[in-house]
């Protein structure tokens, strides 16, 4: 049987595969990169590790008891997709970095460590050449939307980037373009990892709390209100980053917390 620390098995992740999304499937790229060694997908009691994804109401509802075969799940870089009640079941998981400080927070936790993985990706797929595109990356809840059609339509500068396609392409698109419009997530966090200039595009039905805690997490102050499709040409664009150093900040928080229980033999 598969254990955290057998370094020759793969690390049971579990991420989310219900619809496909880039966001979400750059975890075991990512983890995999980090942990050096080979990711497996899992059940959320069978595994040793979540990363990326507001999943932490998933892990309240999964933990309410310890698990005694395995010990306690890890947690690095998840978030809250929204409050949960109760803090009892934390004690039944190993909390290592959190996404942001509103997670933290609402849960209890007095902790700075913070940082969402996906700002790990361009260690994984390399910045691709300059595409001088504007890129727009909807949620993939928001593909249908009469706006962003109308948009895409209206100059060839804009380029759709559908979240659902290869998670790799989907990274290298975005590292291409001279700006990002997005309301998927990590459409926002990729460009960041490539220091390409981005916007947050109305989320639709998504709350806006994993979009807070994120910017907090980088001392981003840009990303009080999201804008709407409709008013993405009149917009500023290519306005240079002024949170490195938080992005920075992250980026080392994330390499120096990963479990250590989850790493491969040196």
């Amino acid at each position: 049987m598969n254990t955290a620390s057998d370094t020759n098995a793969p690390v049971l992740l579990h991420w989310w595969k219900g619809t496909p999304n880039f966001g979400d499937a750059i975890n075991p790229l990512i983890v995999g990169h980090v942990s050096g060694r080979a990711v497996q997908h899992a059940g959320p009691r069978a595994s040793d590790l979540f990363a990326i994804g507001s999943m932490l109401q998933v892990v309240k509802r999964k933990f309410t008891e310890p698990r005694e075969d395995k010990g306690p799940i890890h947690i690095w870089g998840t978030g809250l997709l929204h409050p949960v009640p109760g803090r009892q079941w934390i004690e039944n998981i190993a909390v290592s970095v959190v996404r942001g400080p509103v997670t933290a927070a609402l849960l209890g936790l007095d902790m700075d460590r913070f940082g969402d993985p996906g700002l790990l990706i361009d260690a994984v797929v390399p910045k691709a050449a300059a595409s001088g595109r504007i890129g727009l990356v909807p949620h993939h809840r928001s593909l249908d939307f009469d706006d962003l059609a109308t948009l895409v339509a209206s100059d060839p500068v804009y380029e759709l980037i559908d979240p659902r396609d290869d998670p790799v392409e989907v990274c290298a698109r975005i590292s291409a373009c001279d700006h990002v419009f997005a309301s998927s997530l990590h459409g926002l966090i990729v460009a960041d990892a490539y220091g390409v200039p981005n916007t947050w595009v109305h989320p639709a039905s998504e709350g806006a709390l994993k979009y807070l805690d994120y910017a907090a997490s980088v001392g981003r102050r840009d990303m009080r209100t999201p804008i709407h499709w409709r008013c993405v040409p009149e917009q500023p664009k290519g306005t240079p980053i002024d949170y490195h150093e938080g992005i920075d900040t992250c980026r080392a928080t994330l390499r120096t917390y990963f479990p250590a229980a989850l790493r491969g033999a040196a």
